[in-house]
C-alpha cells in the first residue's frame, strides 16, 4: 500500500474517533452542570451556553496558530499535541467539581482543538491538485460519520453508565486515535511541478488571502455555513414540538438534526469528485443556491416528515461545500502556507459556531423560529450572488486544476 493511501485510511479512522468522542459529551453538558449544585434553570441555561461556546471562541483564535506551526514544524507533530491535549482535557472533565472548573477545561479544549483541521491540511498537502476534491471528500466522510455517531453514543453511555465514565471513555478513545497517528502516519508533501516552496510570513499569507477575492469569499462561505447550521440547532427541539406534540421530542429533534449529517455523508465524496472535473468554485456556487432552495422552505412546513425530507436534501448540498472549499485552497495556495490558510478558514467556521446560536436565539425571540430558517437561507443566496459576481471578474480562478495545467 502506498504511504499516501495508508495515511488517508489512518486519518479517516482518527477523524472518525475524534469527531465521535468530541461530540459524545455535547448532549448532556447542561445536565452535567446540574450535578455540581442546586442552581436555577436560568443559571444552568446561561452557563450551558458559556461552556458550549467558549471552546469554539478560543479555537477561533488558535486555529491559524496551529496551522502555521504545522507548516513550519510538521503537521504530524501538531496532530499528536492536539490529540493528546483534547484527551487530557476530557479526562479531567470527568473529575471536575465546579462549573468554573468545567468552563476552564472547555476553554483549554478550545486551545488544543486543532486535530481535524490539521488532519485536513496533512492529507491536502500529500494530494495531487487534480484529485484533491475526491481525496478530501473521502476524509470528510470520517469526520461526518463520527459527528453523527457521537451524540447518539454519548446519550446512551451517559444514561447507562453515568457522566464520569462517558468522559473517561471519550478520553480513552482519543488517546487511542492519537497513538494510531503517532505510529501509523508518515508525513508526505506532494509538490506539483514548478510549485512555490517559499516560506511565507504571516503578513504575506494574509496579503495572499486578501488579494485573492475568490479565496476570501470561500472563507466567508465557511462562516455562513456554520452560522446557518448552528442558528437552528438549539431551536430544533422547540420547532419539532410545534409540528408534532408527542412524548419523544428529544429523539425526533435528534433525527431532524442527524438526517442532515446523513445527507452530508452520502454526498460529500461525490461532490468533491465532480469539483475535480468541472472546478470547485463552480460547484460551490451551485451548492450555495441549492442550500438556499432547501433551507428556506423549512420555515413553512406543517408536518414533521416535510422538515426531515428538506433537512436531508439540505444535507446533500452541504456535504460538498467543505471538501470543495478545501480542495480549492489546495489549488490556489502554495503547500508551505496551506496549513495556516486552512487554519484561518477553520477560524471562520468556529466563529460561525459562536454567532449562529446567539443570532438564532435573538431572531427566534423577536420574529419566531420560522424567521431563522428564512434569514439563514437568504444568507446562502446572498453568498451565491456575491460569489457569482467575483467569479465573473476572476474567470481563471474557477477553472478545474487539470484545465489550468493544460492552459499553462
Amino acid at each position: 500500500m502506498k504511504i499516501e493511501q495508508r495515511n488517508l485510511r489512518i486519518m479517516w479512522f482518527a477523524n472518525f474517533f475524534i469527531a465521535a468522542s468530541a461530540t459524545m459529551v455535547l448532549p448532556f453538558l447542561s445536565l452535567y452542570i446540574e450535578t455540581f449544585g442546586s442552581y436555577s434553570d436560568a443559571y444552568v441555561q446561561r452557563w450551558s451556553g458559556y461552556v458550549f461556546g467558549v471552546t469554539f471562541l478560543v479555537a477561533f483564535l488558535f486555529s491559524p496558530i496551529w496551522g502555521r506551526f504545522g507548516d513550519r514544524f510538521g503537521r504530524k507533530k501538531i496532530l499528536i499535541i492536539t490529540g493528546f491535549g483534547v484527551a487530557v482535557s476530557l479526562f479531567l472533565m470527568g473529575y471536575v467539581q465546579s462549573v468554573m472548573g468545567l468552563f476552564i477545561l472547555r476553554m483549554f479544549m478550545g486551545i488544543v482543538t486543532g486535530f481535524i483541521p490539521t488532519a485536513i491540511a496533512l492529507i491536502s498537502a500529500q494530494s495531487k491538485k487534480e484529485t484533491a476534491g475526491r481525496t478530501l471528500g473521502t476524509l470528510q466522510t470520517g469526520t461526518v460519520s463520527g459527528g453523527l455517531m457521537g451524540p447518539l453514543l454519548g446519550g446512551v453511555v451517559a444514561d447507562t453508565a453515568g457522566f464520569q465514565l462517558t468522559f473517561l471513555l471519550t478520553s480513552s478513545v482519543i488517546f487511542l486515535a492519537t497513538f494510531l497517528v503517532l505510529f501509523g502516519v508518515r508525513e508526505v508533501i506532494h509538490h506539483e511541478e514548478g510549485e512555490d516552496t517559499t516560506i511565507y510570513s504571516r503578513k504575506e499569507i494574509l496579503r495572499h488571502i486578501v488579494t485573492h477575492p475568490v479565496l476570501l469569499m470561500v472563507m466567508v462561505v465557511s462562516l455562513v455555513i456554520q452560522t446557518a447550521n448552528f442558528s437552528v440547532q438549539p431551536l430544533l427541539a422547540l420547532y419539532v414540538n410545534d409540528l408534532n406534540s408527542t412524548e419523544n421530542i428529544a429523539f425526533l429533534a435528534g433525527m431532524a438534526f442527524s438526517v442532515t449529517g446523513l445527507g452530508n455523508l452520502i454526498a460529500t465524496q461525490k461532490w468533491g469528485d465532480i469539483g475535480d472535473k468541472v472546478g470547485h468554485v463552480r460547484i460551490l456556487l451551485l451548492l450555495l443556491i441549492l442550500s438556499a432552495v432547501f433551507f428556506i422552505p423549512q420555515a413553512f412546513v406543517t408536518e414533521l416528515w416535510q422538515l426531515i425530507i428538506l433537512r436531508f436534501l439540505f444535507g446533500l448540498q452541504v456535504g460538498g461545500l467543505i471538501p470543495c472549499m478545501t480542495a480549492y485552497i489546495r489549488q490556489v495556495c502554495p503547500v508551505t502556507m496551506q496549513g495556516e490558510v486552512l487554519g484561518y478558514n477553520q477560524s471562520f467556521r468556529f466563529l460561525g459556531n459562536v454567532i449562529g446560536p446567539v443570532s438564532g436565539g435573538m431572531l427566534a425571540g423577536i420574529m419566531g423560529i420560522s424567521s431563522v430558517f428564512i434569514i439563514s437561507g437568504l444568507l446562502f443566496a446572498v453568498c451565491a450572488g456575491v460569489l457569482w459576481i467575483i467569479m465573473s471578474r476572476n474567470e481563471t480562478a474557477v477553472l478545474p486544476s487539470s484545465s489550468k495545467h493544460h492552459a499553462s
